[in-house]
């Protein structure tokens, strides 16, 4: 696993679950399951920057969630917003191009690749935090495999961040350097790791040559009695001195190889010396460069003050100078306000004789209030004369008309009581015609009855005319 692309996933969450066992908590930690609730993983980052996760932030994280799914899925969503935001409101970094971890199968299905993710994220805060050293140092003390796969995970995440705000160039060069040194802390591990087991494999090759001459010296001990017992081993002719010539140059070149490989392996572990006591240099060396990058942040920072200073600086500088103007157009203005004040003085002459004349306006206007006074109530009079000539013409056009149909209704009983009369006549002129006839003589009594006869025929209107 030596290229950032062949990171084994499963093999990352073992080696970041050992290393988070460090951290001393006190939910357990000790599998997998252990953290899919998310509370293992909230105290290590209120560890890591306490003042930031505080125990407000901490108690919205469920302890007891059991195998409840869904409220360990919340617990991880929080963790996981914790973190993005540490990242860019503390360490002021964004983390550009990393799949971020699937929570739904961290927290449904347990998946230690994603949960991998997770807890490289964890690790890119506690190695980037004010703290960082001491992580770094916990992580120095871990096993060769686990702290290869950390500084591996370290490395990737180091190549994804990029800072949220622009710096200096001071502080970039600073920010390579410290990267280069870790990146080539990464390559001594791997020489250091190759070298013993290098070693390792010259140790076995050496026991085994050891092995091979012990047995052929129990086999030219073997041979040396024979020999002794039969012909001499100095005749080069006889298969036993032939056997004892091909032993003796086997022998040599074993002790030839077995020399070799002794001078290679004290070699390799100077060389293993020597790197060691590099690593010793990078790790001083990345020390030196954490801390004069904390020292480049402060600078920058001060910097940053001295600029704003400086702005202030050339601002009031513009003021002083715009005041310099004003005081030379001072003159100028004196003499504006002398001819302000003659201004003034004319205007207040004026407002003298305009408030004479609102005063006459305000006598003229009392008498003009009591006029205009007079004249609504002599409208009012008016209106209520107008309404009782009107009313007194309406009640003469009825009585008029009254009187119209009353002459009209005398008129016809008049015309009536003549044509009674004519009728009244009429029946006297024929009464008596008869009474000529059937009687030859009307006494004059008779008329009398007639008479009385037409006064009840006629009607009581005629009789008041």
């Amino acid at each position: 696993m030596s290229t950032l692309d062949s990171v084994d996933r499963v093999e990352l969450c073992d080696s970041l679950l050992t290393w988070i066992q460090t951290f001393g908590l006190e939910a357990p930690c000790k599998t997998v399951e252990d953290l899919t609730s998310g509370v293992v993983m909230a105290q290590a980052l209120q560890k890591i920057d306490i003042v930031y996760f505080t125990d407000n932030w901490i108690s919205r994280i469920k302890p007891e969630v059991g195998d409840n799914w869904r409220l360990k899925i919340s617990n991880l969503k929080k963790v996981l917003k914790g973190i993005l935001d540490y990242n860019q409101e503390v360490l002021q970094q964004q983390i550009n191009d990393f799949t971020l971890p699937d929570i739904n199968l961290i927290g449904e299905h347990a998946d230690a690749a994603e949960l991998g993710r997770m807890l490289q994220l964890i690790l890119g805060c506690a190695v980037n935090c004010e703290q960082k050293q001491e992580y770094i140092q916990t992580i120095m003390m871990l096993e060769e495999s686990v702290q290869h796969v950390v500084m591996t995970a370290i490395q990737e995440l180091m190549s994804k961040e990029c800072p949220v705000m622009g710096g200096s160039d001071s502080y970039a060069d600073m920010d390579r350097q410290l990267k280069r040194t870790v990146e080539d802390l990464n390559e001594a591990l791997a020489t250091k790791e190759e070298i013993a087991q290098r070693c390792h494999e010259l140790d076995m090759q050496v026991a085994a040559l050891q092995e091979e001459r012990g047995s052929l010296l129990a086999e030219n001990q073997i041979l040396m009695e024979r020999l002794n017992q039969s012909d001499s081993i100095e005749d080069l002719n006889s298969p036993v001195g032939r056997r004892h010539l091909q032993l003796q140059t086997q022998l040599e070149h074993v002790q030839e190889e077995t020399f070799r490989l002794e001078v290679a392996k004290d070699d390799y572990r100077i060389r293993c010396e020597e790197l060691g006591k590099e690593l010793t240099e990078l790790r001083g060396q990345n020390e030196e460069l954490t801390s004069l990058a904390d020292e480049a942040q402060s600078l920058k920072d001060e910097m940053d003050v001295l600029r704003h200073s400086s702005d202030k600086v050339s601002k009031l500088e513009v003021m002083v100078e715009s005041y310099k103007k004003k005081l030379e157009d001072l003159g100028d203005l004196r003499r504006q306000v002398k001819l302000l004040e003659e201004k003034n003085t004319l205007y207040m002459q004026n407002t003298v004789s305009l408030e004479e004349e609102v005063r006459k306006a305000n006598t003229t206007r009392g008498q003009l209030e009591s006029y205009k006074r007079q004249v609504v109530e002599l409208q009012n009079k008016l209106s209520e004369e107008s309404k009782k000539t009107d009313k007194m013409e309406f009640e003469y056009k009825r009585l008029k008309e009254k009187v119209d149909s009353l002459q009209k209704e005398k008129d016809r009983m008049r015309s009536e009581r003549d044509s009674l009369k004519e009728t009244i006549e009429e029946l006297r002129c024929v009464k008596a015609q008869k009474e000529q006839l059937s009687t030859g003589m009307v006494p004059l009594g008779n008329n009398e009855g007639s008479d009385s006869l037409a006064e009840e025929i006629i009607t009581p209107e005629i009789r008041y005319d």
